[in-house]
């Protein structure tokens, strides 16, 4: 496989594409969520850096039980926008997480396409 970059310009297109053995190999946080925002992919590196076990976290919703700290504005209502018009959605930002630990910067980037089964949110931590 192809080293999974977080700032490749087709990786929309590619995440879908690949196994969840083949996310494991990423150097980020990958983490997918279906049309009613419940988490169906997370991938190791995501696993790790968080301290949450996939089992607990693949079939939960995201914005409500994973990750409460990314429902707002800035990203749930980014996602939710794009599904309403239709129109596909990758932007990234510097975003800080708090959930559970201290704060840790990272760069968030959100991933949809109109009509894909995933949308995808990618951790990047910062050094």
């Amino acid at each position: 496989m192809d080293v999974l970059a977080f700032d490749q310009p087709d990786l929309g297109q590619r995440l879908a594409a690949l196994t969840d053995e083949q996310l494991d190999e990423a150097s980020f946080g990958v983490i997918g969520f279906d049309d009613a925002t419940v988490v169906r992919r997370y991938n190791r590196f995501e696993s790790q850096a968080a301290g949450l076990s996939p089992h607990s976290v693949v079939g939960q919703p995201f914005f409500t039980s994973v990750a409460p700290c990314m429902n707002n504005f800035m990203v749930a209502q980014r996602f939710e926008d794009a599904q309403d018009d239709g129109v596909p959605l990758d932007e990234t930002m510097p975003y800080v997480l708090t959930l559970r630990m201290r704060p840790t910067k990272v760069r968030l980037r959100l991933l949809a396409l109109p009509g894909a089964a995933t949308r995808y949110v990618l951790v990047q931590r910062q050094p």
